[in-house]
């Protein structure tokens, strides 16, 4: 039955595999503000249906968007409970509904649960004039039905909690209506019912009352002072109705934003202008100024792009018979990246084995960045030369897995930096530190002083004409250094390994031992001992092609116009194991454009697996895993440079890394030409007097009627390429052209040096193909 960890490991496998890391819908709380601490809102045991002991064991708990800790995960019943109170207003100001978003974090296995809390407001602020005395001026020619906007008050509730009515103190020339501002909100005008007359009341005051819907009501007054005034006949008139404005959010305090003008066709005190804003909000108020003669508004406080995205400012300009003109100023702020992306690490593993499987789970962590737009899109990665990877797994959650085989004789400790680089101008980027260890497992070679078997002999003597002495013989072959190799103990017989052995450089030897008695004269007997050495998988594939040692690296040319399945390269490599250590298997790890290239498993072909378009990009980098099939498998990796053009005519537009190396390689490449050429034409000149010869040879030979073989072997070595890419054992064939018969017969000898020894009673088979190919 298999282990509890291996089962959690092919668990946790399948889990990202199906890709069940996240519930689908998230789950709605609700809580009113200013709860007490402790509060409870919901059991998590329940909404997931798991047991409250999985809370401990998987590592349950509570992550928020922006890591603060409003909710506490009780792990002994399940119980989410309130960790601190909660100001709707000052979480979320007057965005309605305020909501607060959090996941429920599961480990082994890893799985989220996402969630909503959502604040409810309460009755808890009053309505507020931002002036507490308003001073009008009105002229008493001012015709009935003139209106007067005014300020309206300020609530931080929002909802039914907030403004909803204004009244007037009765009064015999004003009404009151509400108004809808450009924001949205509904602000008070007061009306004029019946033409004022400045000699009998030149001045009077009037209370206007702001009420909220709460229950019960809070209010909040002001006091209008009204100044009568000689009559005026022209209002101030803006140049534009609409003024549109872009402020880059990191402007200084005192940085002019606008400046705006208007004209009065009055003269002396009634063309006297003065600007002022005009039932703003109260954040406007905070960060804007206006100069109430020359126009100029300026920032009186810093912009901030992820809180306030723009701004609309209600101006007027009102003459000297209190008689005004509107305006508007939508200001843009534009976004800066002036916030560096964030790293919180959730969960760290390490040490780690030596021995784990692929895509285990090293880290857990997440990312953030407060800008927006290409200033807040944020890359992730670390470096090219680990055995990790990074896998985005919900939202900006990433996990750190292992990718390639893991081996703490060679590396025992791995410093990985994090990175995450936002895409803004300038970019800024976060770095941060992680080392993991890798403990060791038991994978190595026998140790030295290892028993390897044992030798026994008997005597039916007695006494000490019986007790038997063992003894190694000196070997046949002077090159075997027995002595350093193997021991025998001199009483048991016990055989010993003195050495780590090394089935690369020695898969078997021969010994003699000889066991002698005490008697006088001793007595001896000999046998022969044969140590067969089984391979392990100690070394790791080779990649022949493309070289790796080279200066500069290999770049492999595909026209757009290649149809998919057109053969890029091939990785050929080679495993110094044997056996199924040395079967290679191949698969891409890293391509710059996932899903375009594809390499064959099973013998390295790279081959493109769709057909090409101009959105392509022209340079690509692929890299190609090769891993063997030992126990535990052992990799290595290789860069491709894979270079699309138009068509093999277009000149070859090198790499940039590329570029100098070629440039410098430029006298030697006259050189390899020339010398080239050379070749060739030796070449050339040795084959034709070679058929020349075989010609000759041939006439001769069907004179005589008998198939003559050739004078000596071909030397050399023959590479068998197997579908594993291991080179097998020398070979050598003796070629035959029997003539007289019409037919061409090759005849291809056995190996010199066969793989595998034959087993007894071997047959040597013969198949004839088509004109008489004989294979012996």
């Amino acid at each position: 039955m298999p282990s509890l960890p291996k089962i959690r490991q092919v668990l946790l496998f399948f889990v990202f595999l199906g890709g069940s890391l996240v519930c689908s819908e998230p789950w709605r709380y609700s809580v009113s503000e200013e709860m007490e601490i402790g509060s409870f809102i919901a059991n998590v045991v329940k909404d997931t249906g798991l047991g409250v002991e999985d809370l401990v064991a998987r590592g349950a708990r509570v992550i928020f968007d922006d890591h603060k800790p409003y909710l506490q995960l009780d792990q002994q019943t399940g119980n989410l409970l309130l960790n601190e109170q909660l100001d709707r207003e000052a979480l979320c100001h007057l965005t309605e509904p305020c909501i607060l978003h959090f996941q429920v974090l599961f480990e082994n296995p890893l799985q989220f649960f996402r969630a909503e809390l959502w604040v409810n407001d309460i009755n808890d602020h009053t309505p507020a004039f931002l002036d507490k005395h308003i001073l009008l001026k009105i002229s008493e020619g001012t015709a009935p039905g003139a209106s007067f906007p005014m300020d309206s008050a300020q609530d931080l509730d929002v909802g039914k909690n907030g403004v909803q009515n204004y009244t007037l103190s009765p009064n015999p020339y004003f009404h009151l209506k509400l108004q809808d501002s450009d924001d949205g909100r509904k602000y008070p005008e007061l009306f004029l019912d019946q033409s004022l007359d400045r000699e009998k009341e030149s001045e009077f005051t009037l209370i206007v009352t702001a009420l909220d819907g709460g229950s019960p009501s809070r209010s909040g007054t002001t006091l209008v002072r009204i100044l009568v005034f000689d009559i005026n006949d022209n209002a101030p008139e803006f140049e534009r109705s609409v003024y549109e404005v872009q402020v880059p959010e990191n402007s200084s305090l005192d940085s002019l934003v606008v400046r705006v003008s208007a004209t009065d066709l009055d003269a002396g005190i009634y063309g006297e202008l003065s600007y002022s804003f005009s039932h703003v909000s109260r954040d406007i108020r905070k960060t804007f100024e206006i100069h109430p003669i020359s126009g100029e508004i300026r920032l009186k406080a810093l912009l901030d792009f992820e809180l306030i995205q723009s701004f609309t400012i209600n101006i007027q300009a009102t003459d000297g018979g209190s008689l005004s003109g509107k305006s508007a100023v939508l200001v843009q702020v534009v976004d800066v990246n002036d916030n560096p992306p964030e790293i919180v690490m959730t969960s760290l593993t390490s040490p780690i084995p030596e021995n784990s499987s692929p895509e285990m789970v090293v880290a857990i962590f997440s990312v953030r960045d407060q800008d927006s737009g290409d200033n807040g899109r944020m890359v992730c990665s670390i470096q090219d030369d680990l055995p990790f990877l990074l896998k985005p797994t919900f939202k900006n959650f990433y996990t750190l897995v292992a990718g390639l085989p893991l081996d703490r004789e060679s590396q025992a400790e791995y410093n990985i930096t994090i990175t995450v680089t936002d895409l803004g101008t300038p970019r800024l980027k976060t770095q941060h530190n992680i080392t993991v260890t890798v403990s060791d497992v038991n994978d190595n070679n026998n140790s030295p002083a290892l028993h390897i078997g044992s030798v026994s002999a008997t005597d039916r003597d007695s006494g000490a004409n019986a007790q038997v002495t063992y003894s190694l013989l000196p070997p046949a072959d002077p090159q075997l250094p027995l002595a350093s190799l193997v021991s025998i103990n001199a009483d048991n017989g016990q055989l010993f390994a003195l050495r780590s052995l090394d089935y690369e450089a020695l898969q078997a030897f021969e010994f003699g031992v000889r066991a002698a008695d005490r008697g006088s004269p001793a007595l001896s007997s000999q046998a022969r001992v044969r140590v067969l050495v089984l391979d392990d998988n100690d070394n790791a594939p080779f990649v022949l092609y493309p070289p790796q040692n080279g200066s500069a690296p290999c770049t492999e040319l595909v026209p757009r116009a290649a149809e998919a399945g057109y053969l890029v390269t091939k990785v050929v490599a080679v495993d110094g194991d044997s056996g199924q250590n040395a079967w290679l298997s191949y698969q891409l790890l890293k391509a710059t454009e996932p899903g375009l290239f594809g390499v064959w498993a099973h013998n390295g072909e790279v081959r493109t697996a769709r057909l090409l378009s101009e959105r392509d990009a022209v340079k690509h980098r692929l890299v190609v895993l090769v891993k063997d099939n030992g126990e535990p498998p052992r990799s290595a990796s290789v860069t491709l440079h894979v270079l699309l053009v138009d068509g093999f005519s277009q000149p070859y537009l090198p790499l940039p890394e590329v570029a100098a190396a070629e440039a410098r390689a430029d006298p030697l490449t006259v050189y390899l030409v020339v010398a080239l050429a050379s070749v060739s034409s030796l070449f050339l000149f040795s084959v034709l007097v070679f058929v020349a010869v075989r010609l000759c040879r041939r006439s001769r030979a069907a004179s005589a009627g008998r198939c003559s073989g050739p004078e000596g072997h071909f030397p050399g070595h023959l590479v068998d390429v197997s579908g594993a890419g291991t080179l097998s054992q020398s070979y050598q064939y003796e070629v035959c052209l029997r003539g007289g018969s019409g037919t061409s017969e090759f005849k291809f000898l056995k190996p010199a040096i066969p793989n595998v020894s034959p087993p007894e009673g071997k047959m040597e088979e013969s198949h004839t193909f088509l004109n008489g190919f004989e294979f012996i």
